[in-house]
C-alpha cells in the first residue's frame, strides 16, 4: 500500500510539472490594453471610420515613407493647443511622404463634433474615431495629445509627446519631429519613447 501511494506521489507530481506550462496564462496578444504594441514592433492592419463614417484601412492611409499617428480631442484645452502646430506638421511631412492620422477616442466627443471641430480648425488631416478604443488599447494612447510614429514597414519606432511646450512659446525640444526626421532619413530614432502629457482619453466604460 505504501509502494502504490509513493508511486501515485510521483505521478501526480510529474503531471503538475508537464501541465505548469500549459497552465501559464497566454501571452497577451497585441491589441490587449495590458500588453501596447511595444518599440520596434510591427502595427497590424486596423480599420476606423471618418466623421462621416467612412472606414478607412491603416494600410490605405499610410505614408509611403511613414505614419504619424496622433490622439487628439475636440474638447481638450492642451490638444487643441496644439492644433496649428500639427496642421502644420502634416502639411508640411505629407509632401515628404509622411501622412499624419489623427484619432479621436474620447468616448463622449461624438462624430458631428469631431467634423465642426476639424473644419473650425482647419484640421486638413484625416481624422478617425476609435468609438471603444480598441486601436488606443492596441497603442496604449493615454492622454491627448500623444503621438506614435510608424515607419515605411509599419514599424513603431516612435511613442509621446509632440514637444515640450504646451503654449508653443518655449519650445525646446520637438521630438516627435525629429522621429519623423529619423524615419525619412531611414536612421534609428534616438528618443523611441518621450511622456506624453494632455488630457486623460474618456474610454468607453
Amino acid at each position: 500500500m505504501k509502494k502504490f501511494s509513493a508511486r501515485a506521489a510521483l505521478a501526480a507530481a510529474l503531471c503538475l510539472a508537464f501541465a505548469a506550462p500549459n497552465a501559464l496564462p497566454a501571452r497577451a496578444s497585441e491589441g490587449d490594453a495590458s500588453s501596447p504594441v511595444a518599440i520596434g514592433a510591427t502595427v497590424s492592419d486596423f480599420t476606423l471610420p471618418d466623421a462621416a463614417g467612412r472606414d478607412h484601412a491603416l494600410s490605405l492611409v499610410k505614408g509611403p515613407k511613414g505614419t504619424v499617428i496622433i490622439f487628439v480631442s475636440t474638447k481638450c484645452p492642451v490638444s487643441n493647443a496644439y492644433n496649428e502646430r500639427m496642421r502644420k506638421l502634416a502639411e508640411e511631412y505629407r509632401a515628404k511622404g509622411v501622412n499624419v492620422i489623427g484619432v479621436n477616442a474620447n468616448a463622449p466627443e461624438t462624430p458631428d463634433e469631431i467634423k465642426s471641430h476639424a473644419a473650425e480648425q482647419k484640421l486638413s488631416f484625416l481624422i478617425l474615431k476609435d468609438a471603444g478604443n480598441k486601436i488606443a488599447d492596441r497603442l496604449g494612447a493615454s492622454v491627448t495629445p500623444e503621438a506614435f510614429v510608424l515607419d515605411a514597414a509599419g514599424r513603431l519606432v516612435y511613442r509621446g509627446r509632440i514637444d515640450n511646450s504646451r503654449n508653443g512659446d518655449s519650445i525646446t525640444n520637438q521630438e516627435l519631429r525629429d522621429a519623423i526626421e529619423a524615419v525619412i532619413a531611414g536612421k534609428p530614432v534616438e528618443k523611441p519613447e518621450v511622456r506624453a502629457f494632455g488630457c486623460s482619453i474618456k474610454r468607453a466604460s
